[in-house]
């Protein structure tokens, strides 16, 4: 079941709030009724996001110690090709 609640809840329940999201469960919050953000564990965004971050950080030092850019055009027509 959905947990939504509303984006105060989060000043004044934040001890409800953290135990929920520690049991696992997204907490849905909104602000004037309107859908505003979701809460999630470390370990809910962990799993969520696998090693996306770190992959992100290593490209981006390859990135770095590497002065080759490659265009658009380059790119793609080398994956039109390997398709």
């Amino acid at each position: 079941m959905l947990k939504i609640r509303p984006v105060s809840d989060l000043r004044n329940k934040y001890p409800e709030i953290e135990s929920i999201v520690r049991d696992g469960d997204p907490v849905y919050l909104t602000k004037n009724g309107y859908g505003s953000m979701v809460l999630l564990s470390m370990e809910s965004y962990a799993a969520l996001t696998g090693d996306i971050d770190m992959l992100l950080d290593e490209a981006d030092y390859a990135a770095a110690a590497d002065d080759k850019r490659h265009t658009h055009d380059d790119v793609f027509s080398r994956l039109r090709k390997r398709l």
